[in-house]
């Protein structure tokens, strides 16, 4: 998946919806303030950045070195984030964590071996987060009309092998026959406005429509996308009701 984000990281930090106050408040208050916490897949730290100020230390591990540049550069007053180019298969060569969690990065994930894996890296008490979008999230009001750009030049939605959309089997079902298979869930609501530039970047914070993959088809994806969506609403605003999820998963207690 060699450049999947390439030149998405300042789109990515910019305008895809962060988990607000109340989701990283659980998440510190599940994980403990004295914890080192795994984030693993962290983009450019919209996890790692504010559940750093409540835990002893994050790693903020991301394959991509343009999201971590990005990250680097947001949390340059950050003391206790260590910044670490690696993926979901080097887990082993990893400093010692006490808990993992992961933002929209499990799907590109072999997700069964990454959790045989931290089941054996976890301390007991250790605890696997995952934060995004419910598991019938619902379509964003721009959708119909970002799709039918993105099929004109041809850079729809992909996804990993190993992912939802593409098995049929959703993190939840994976979770509930791996060693952390207590599953716990809440959800925060939170009514968003986006303006027409937000709608734009936000296609370019994904992989399919990064501007890499775009090339030098960039300007005119961005010209075609700002003229069909203000046919389709000329006030150039929309809101959005999102819901994020935080999903905990530990281990069942042994039996005595």
């Amino acid at each position: 998946m060699e450049d999947l984000f390439g030149g998405a990281a300042p789109y990515y930090a910019k305008y895809r919806t962060r988990p607000g106050d109340p989701a990283i408040e659980h998440l510190a208050m599940t994980f403990g303030g004295d914890s080192v916490v795994l984030d693993l897949g962290c983009g450019p730290g919209t996890i790692a950045i504010p559940l750093s100020r409540r835990v002893r230390e994050v790693l903020a591990v991301d394959p991509d070195e343009e999201m971590l540049a990005e990250g680097r550069r947001l949390a340059a007053r950050e003391r206790n984030i260590r910044w670490i180019n690696a993926d979901s298969t080097a887990l082993r060569e990893l400093p010692a964590f006490d808990h993992v969690v992961m933002g929209r990065s499990f799907h590109w994930m072999d997700r069964r071996a990454v959790l045989a894996e931290l089941d054996e890296l976890l301390p007991p008490h250790g605890v696997v987060a995952l934060v995004g979008p419910t598991r019938e999230p619902r379509e964003e009001p721009w959708e119909p009309v970002t799709r039918r750009v993105r099929d004109q030049f041809g850079v729809n939605t992909f996804s990993a092998s190993s992912s939802f959309q593409a098995t049929g089997e959703h993190h939840d079902d994976v979770l509930a026959t791996s060693p952390f298979s207590v599953l716990d869930r809440a959800h925060y609501e939170e009514r968003q406005v986006y303006g027409l530039d937000a709608v734009i970047g936000l296609q370019l914070s994904y992989s399919y429509s990064a501007p890499a993959r775009l090339g030098d088809r960039l300007a005119a994806f961005k010209e075609e996308a700002r003229r069909q969506l203000l046919a389709a609403n000329p006030s150039g605003r929309w809101e959005l009701e999102s819901i994020t999820e935080v999903l905990t998963a530990r281990r069942p207690p042994r039996s005595p």
